[in-house]
């Protein structure tokens, strides 16, 4: 993927949290991967799909952020 496409996923991301009530800068997938490890329901779900497109999306999320 370009790194305009990457960039334009990652804002696009950023700003569904931030209208779901999110913190910034988080993304919408890192909020979901540090719910699903809490044990939310929602949390669970949300990295389920996302990891049906993308392989451990949610877990590289967490890596990435928590570094």
């Amino acid at each position: 993927m370009s790194s305009y496409l990457a960039n334009l996923r990652t804002a696009l991301s950023t700003l569904l949290n931030a209208l779901l009530g999110g913190e910034a800068p988080e993304t919408l997938s890192y909020r979901a991967a540090k719910a699903r490890r809490s044990g939310k329901r929602w949390g669970c779900l949300l990295c389920r799909l996302l990891d049906a497109f993308d392989r451990d999306h949610c877990d590289r999320t967490i890596r990435w952020w928590e570094k």
